[in-house]
């Protein structure tokens, strides 16, 4: 055979196995451009994605609307009521309490670490006689409606790798998300919609990274996508001025073409998802704007929600907003609320910062409720971490600071599947350790997942040797105790 005619023969079949890749591309090309040949979700229901095992048995609820307090909310001023304190104000906290726990650089060199009481009343509220603070009196209404947890521990004691270890379930960098977890193995109930949104509010505190809500190792498609005030709330989704929808789909087709033989050429599955990311943020041009219209909402409703809920970027106007979303099928609806990282001026700062986020929080619960939403949705209440006994800094009659604290602390919860009138969990007198039933991070969300029909050990993804898990790799279990 000639040399010429031989890599002619060549040719041929790296051709063919070209063409055959090709054909396999424009197949799953296809399928990105055309929802029904994937049984893809609509806005009228159904769903897109996801596992095909998955969910592992019935779920209790639908979605998880995360009001995520950032900054560490002091369970003595808000749930965890504390009576003795009173006579053990200014007194030391004894080593036999502390147990050698380690301390944060801003009070490890205290020469002195003074007991202090919350100088705010406490109530019980409810059937149960749920004892809530005076600070939160519109959570205090819906006391019949939720599950306190006051046992809920971490192992981090500095806020970014709390913040880290209860949004991925490790306190190291580069892991999914709760809501990256979710889209990945629960799919989508909207195909206009994100499947993960997530919203920021509040002032100072911490800084909040774009990497809680990553995707991780998980394909990038899963990420949450940040919501912000404005005429524009999602980055880059507007077409500039002169450029209309019609011209825009032309050039995404043709985008799209040259992207699937890429696809077909070198099997990056990122050009995948670069191609079904641009056909999502095509479809969000139409669906954002309607979601984010609050015209067609009630004087009721706003009242409900409180005067800020007018307000885009307030907690108030992001509850409201969350409340669309799950009437619209989002899967994992996370908001951020800054400023709980109350070091000093605590009983003035904490006021300001319950007075932004109790009526909304409580409005959520019940617009959901009457509108037969909340038996299909969870709603999770609470930070990373509570704050310590001990005063930070020096002890006023007037003023008080308290420092993080990360082995007690409490959440709420309220939706389908969650113990209404409950109680759950004891800590001592100090709310410095667990007395009864606690509560760790991989156990939280290893019920989270649990309530959406997920069970967590067999929820895992491959990834550097290991079959990762949002609850660890060893770890976690469900709190049956707080469910129906």
């Amino acid at each position: 055979m000639s040399p010429g005619r031989e890599y002619e023969l060549q040719m041929t079949r790296r051709h063919l196995l070209g063409g055959a890749t090709s054909v396999a591309g424009m197949a799953a090309l296809a399928s990105l451009l055309d929802p029904e040949l994937l049984g893809a979700a609509t806005a009228e229901g159904g769903r897109a994605g996801g596992l095909p095992e998955l969910p592992h048995f019935t779920p209790k609820v639908n979605r998880v609307i995360y009001l995520f307090q950032s900054g560490g909310p002091s369970q003595f001023e808000l749930f965890d009521y504390k009576p003795k304190l009173k006579e053990l104000h200014g007194t030391e906290l004894p080593d036999s309490v502390r147990r050698g726990q380690r301390l944060t650089e801003m009070t490890a060199r205290q020469e002195s670490l003074p007991c202090v009481a919350s100088k705010y009343r406490f109530d019980r509220h409810g059937d149960a006689g749920t004892w809530i603070s005076e600070l939160l009196p519109h959570i205090a209404s819906i006391a019949d409606d939720i599950c306190v947890i006051r046992s809920v521990n971490t192992e981090a004691i500095n806020h970014d790798p709390a913040i880290t270890y209860i949004n991925t379930g490790t306190q190291q960098l580069g892991k999914p998300s709760m809501g990256a977890w979710l889209s990945y193995g629960l799919g989508s109930e909207n195909h206009n919609l994100p499947t993960y949104v997530v919203m920021v509010s509040g002032r100072g505190g911490q800084p909040l990274y774009a990497r809680l809500w990553s995707s991780g190792f998980l394909d990038s498609t899963h990420q949450g996508v940040q919501f912000r005030k404005g005429r524009n709330p999602v980055l880059y989704l507007s077409n500039p001025p002169g450029l209309y929808r019609d011209s825009r789909r032309r050039m995404l087709d043709s985008i799209t073409q040259l992207n699937a033989m890429k696809a077909a050429e070198f099997g990056d599955p990122e050009i995948h998802t670069r191609i079904a990311q641009y056909e999502m943020a095509f479809r969000m041009q139409t669906s954002v704007p309607e979601l984010m219209d609050l015209s067609g909402e009630s004087e009721q409703t706003f009242e409900l929600y409180g005067p800020d809920s007018r307000e885009p970027g307030t907690f108030s106007a992001n509850c409201l907003l969350a409340r669309r979303m799950a009437e619209r099928g989002v899967r994992f609806i996370q908001l951020f609320h800054r400023g709980w990282d109350q070091h000093d001026n605590l009983p003035t700062a904490i006021r300001s910062q319950c007075k932004n986020v109790d009526q909304a929080s409580a409005a959520l619960v019940k617009d959901l409720s009457q509108r037969g939403l909340l038996e299909e949705t969870l709603v999770v209440w609470g930070g990373e971490f509570g704050r310590t006994v001990y005063c930070q800094g020096t002890l006023t009659p007037g003023n008080y600071g308290r420092d993080h604290h990360g082995r007690c602390f409490t959440m709420w919860m309220a939706g389908g599947g969650v113990q209404r009138r409950l109680t759950y969990g004891k800590t001592d007198d100090y709310s410095y350790n667990i007395m009864k039933d606690p509560v760790g991070i991989p156990d939280l969300n290893a019920t989270i997942l649990h309530q959406l029909g997920i069970d967590h050990e067999r929820f895992t993804f491959p990834f550097r040797g290991l079959d990762q898990r949002l609850t660890g790799v060893e770890g976690g279990r469900v709190v049956s105790g707080i469910l129906a």
